[in-house]
């Protein structure tokens, strides 16, 4: 295999191993093998373009047209022409789809479904880094730059997963771009000539090219370089903020708080970010409404039902969805004789509120919505699909209020065996303390509806229990029995352990996610707040069907059919069905949720509290040290690659100087100007190594300063002045009284001048931003170190540790 080709397969490897920190993102790796199969043809087209051979910025627009082809027939082949070549209606898809995963990374958690669009953005994503990878690497032969992109690739992945297995990714990354650079120190060595190990008294390692004398080999320092690269690598994600939650969902303190300790209550994440919202400090409004009853109270609006158990979290089944039918199917054991009530609602969604699950009154018959959405009948839940949210959405719903009493709910038979066995189901993992809780609360009930009540009024009023949104309750299959010892919670808490319980007893319940009824406004409109979200029990009872149970103290109303009704007045004035333009989200923040309105219309309401500022409480402000951490994190990744440009700089000053400090000895006074002249020479060859003339130490000073003339391009008063730093340089190396011209640092200047105006932009830049003599810096570390190492063995602790190695040798021989 040629250098070439190894150098094109270490980069693939390279690319793959830093992108394997983002398989704990996804549920399923088949993405990745998909992604390893096209960056593999991408770099084999590469491969052929270099051996025709193509001009390097040809061969990288080659690969960058094949990959757009590849990435048609995968993922838009339907809209391509004659199937494979991409057209408006391919980059239209593309779009499409980028959008689509945008969304589906703002709405699933860790790990997400490998839904079409995340896919795109993966799967190009890294071909995108793949190519860059390639084009610096192996087209360019520049492996070292080319850990940038990696290292871009890790950090995202990385910060975003906040896994476990940070360390192992890391491992596997570093490994992958280790390999590059070896791979690309040997192609060079392969081209320059064969390594000979030097002397033992060598620092390093010695090269003899054809027709030269022994240089340095870079084969250590290369491994060093990297070792630097990548402690470095390690180094700066330590400083930086990491991300939880959804994809893209920034973690503050309390976040990380509630998935170390009530990691059993935050698999709801992935619908709707409850404790967020309850805890923002401003009660944003994210909808209105209209409706035709006056049953406002009741009016909980339903997101989505969590129905999978496993004893640590509640959450939805993956089920089949179908195109939202005109008219909803009856609800799931409803009988006739029960009393209902038809409700029609007008929703007004605001423009901040971009929900996938459209929020609607339990159960609903028929919605009239405009866009793309799809119907789940078990949780009769309606979803938006390819990207489609509640944003700025209006729609209209149709549904039944149903108003069963206490005998209707005390007298239900038996639920249908299939619900039984779906909706009971109790991990073994669940401990022993919420079966036996649940006994003991409801012990003496008659029925599973005497049985619910008794598990709401002890959970709501009876059990001690108090409201608390920053409460920590644990985590793991243990959370329940923890939030029954502690007895502090917010409405997911209460809601989950209700439901786990009344499955102890045999009762089907699964946990439904929403919305409270909202706040009236004088318009006679609701206006439903971020701080209204909330979540509750819903348990099944034969011929009424899903029945709502309020468990959370302070929050929500108790239904009628578990608590007497309140008197109340009729509600001032009759609601229009439809909204208008009156009713559309406003800006301002609605009334606090806290004051029910049986409260209102007594005037028993308290004052408002002023409203917090932004950066109090638990708001969505990054705190003081994620600043000061995203800061200096910004600030490395800045400073890192100039680096080289400003030791070089400093360097450069200090050469051409001028005489040092040493004039003011007592030496000979021709001492300093030799060591300026030696300086200056050796500035003149490092700045032609940076140009890429590469340095000959066997030549003479005569013989290297024609060499860079030549090689360099240069000529007139550049060509004089390095022949001019040249001779001066023999002066002081043969005569015996030499006689130091004056402008050395000028003539320096001028040749450094003269390699820049012949030399073409990439090498200019490169010279700048990346010189190759700065490599010196890492050599001079290294005999540093080798120098302490020898010290180290020579002194007192070397000749300690000798004399026991020696000693537990000869122990060992007796043995």
């Amino acid at each position: 295999m040629s250098g070439s080709a190894r150098l094109a397969v270490c980069a693939v490897v390279a690319t793959l191993a830093s992108a394997c920190a983002l398989l704990p993102l996804i549920d399923t790796t088949t993405w990745m093998v998909q992604a390893a199969i096209l960056l593999t043809v991408q770099s084999a087209v590469g491969a052929l373009a270099r051996r025709v051979p193509l001009a390097r910025p040809l061969t990288v627009a080659v690969q960058a047209l094949v990959t757009l082809v590849l990435l048609t027939l995968v993922f838009a082949r339907a809209q391509a022409l004659g199937g494979l070549l991409p057209g408006p209606d391919v980059f239209r898809e593309f779009g499409q789809l980028l959008q689509e995963g945008s969304d589906d990374v703002g709405r699933f958690a860790i790990p997400a479904p490998a839904t079409t669009g995340i896919r795109l953005m993966l799967v190009g994503g890294l071909l995108v880094v793949g190519l860059t990878v390639d084009a610096v690497a192996v087209t360019w032969r520049s492996a070292a730059p080319a850990g940038l992109p990696l290292l871009a690739l890790y950090s995202i992945a990385a910060g975003l997963a906040q896994s476990g297995k940070d360390w192992l990714w890391f491992l596997v990354a570093a490994a992958g771009y280790l390999l590059l650079l070896l791979a690309e120190g040997r192609d060079r060595l392969a081209r320059w000539g064969r390594v000979f190990g030097g002397g033992a008294r060598s620092p390093s390692p010695r090269l003899l090219a054809p027709g030269s004398g022994p240089a340095l080999a870079p084969v250590r320092t290369g491994r060093r370089i990297g070792a630097l690269a990548l402690g470095i690598a390690l180094a700066v994600p330590a400083v930086l903020p990491t991300m939880e939650g959804g994809l893209l969902e920034p973690r503050g303190q309390a976040a990380a708080s509630d998935r170390e300790d009530s990691s059993g209550f935050d698999a709801v994440r992935p619908l709707v970010t409850l404790r967020d919202s309850l805890n923002q400090p401003e009660n944003r409004e994210v909808m209105r409404y209209r409706t035709s009853t006056e049953s406002t109270r009741e009016m909980y609006l339903r997101i989505v039902a969590l129905d999978r158990f496993d004893g640590a979290s509640w959450q939805p089944s993956e089920r089949r969805v179908t195109v939202l039918p005109e008219v909803l199917p009856t609800p799931a054991g409803l009988a006739p004789g029960v009393r209902t009530e038809p409700v029609n609602t007008s929703v007004a969604a605001a423009g901040s509120y971009a929900q996938n699950y459209l929020p609607l009154p339990y159960p609903a018959e028929r919605v009239r919505v405009d866009g793309r959405w799809r119907y789940e009948p078990e949780g009769r839940t309606v979803a938006g699909d390819h990207g489609q949210t509640t944003r700025g959405v209006r729609y209209q719903v149709s549904s039944l209020l149903v108003q069963p009493t206490a005998a209707q709910l005390a007298g239900a038979p038996a639920p249908r065996e299939e619900v039984l066995r779906e909706y009971t189901k109790v991990p073994g993992s669940l401990p022993e303390v919420v079966g036996a809780t649940a006994r003991k609360v409801t012990a003496g009930s008659a029925n599973a509806y005497e049985q619910a009540v008794r598990l709401q009024d002890w959970f709501a009023a009876d059990g001690g229990f108090s409201y608390d949104t920053e409460v920590a309750s644990g985590g793991g299959s243990d959370a329940i029995a923890k939030f029954l010892d502690a007895k502090r919670g917010f409405c997911i808490h209460f809601s989950f352990s209700m439901a786990a319980m009344a499955r102890t007893l045999g009762i089907p319940a699964r946990v439904a996610v929403g919305f409270t009824p909202g706040t009236p406004l004088p318009d006679g409109s609701m206006s439903v707040g971020s701080k209204d979200a909330h979540a509750w029990p819903e348990l099944y009872f034969e011929g009424v069907g899903w029945t709502r149970f309020e468990p959370t103290p302070s929050r929500g109303t108790a239904p009628d059919y578990t608590a007497a009704q309140e008197p109340s007045g009729a509600d001032p004035g009759a609601p229009a069905p439809l909204p208008d333009r009156s009713t559309a989200p406003s800006a301002q923040p609605p009334a606090a949720s806290g004051c029910t309105p049986q409260l209102k219309r007594l005037g028993e309401c308290p004052p408002n509290a002023p409203q917090a500022t932004a950066g109090d409480g638990h708001g969505g402000g990054l705190s003081p040290g994620a600043v000061a951490g995203i800061a200096a994190g910004g600030l490395a990744v800045l400073v890192l690659p100039l680096l080289p440009l400003l030791w070089r700089r400093r360097l450069r000053a200090r050469r051409l100087a001028g005489p040092g400090r040493q004039a003011e000895s007592a030496r000979a006074p021709a001492e300093p100007g030799a060591e300026h002249i030696l300086a200056a020479w050796a500035e003149l060859t490092d700045s032609a190594w940076d140009y890429g003339v590469l340095p000959d130490e066997s030549r003479t000073p005569r013989s290297a300063a024609a060499r860079i003339v030549r090689l360099g391009g240069l000529t007139g008063v550049a060509e004089e002045s390095a022949h001019r730093v040249a001779t001066a340089v023999e002066q002081v190396l043969y005569a015996p009284r030499p006689r130091p011209p004056a402008g050395l640092a000028e003539d320096v200047e001028r040749v450094r001048a003269g390699l820049r105006s012949s030399a073409r932009r990439p090498a200019r830049l490169r010279a700048v931003l990346a010189p190759r003599s700065a490599v010196r810096l890492v050599w001079g570390l290294s005999r540093r170190r080798t120098a302490a190492a020898g010290r180290l063995r020579s002194g007192r602790l070397g000749t300690a540790w000798r004399r026991a190695g020696g000693a537990l040798r000869t122990a060992r021989g007796r043995t």
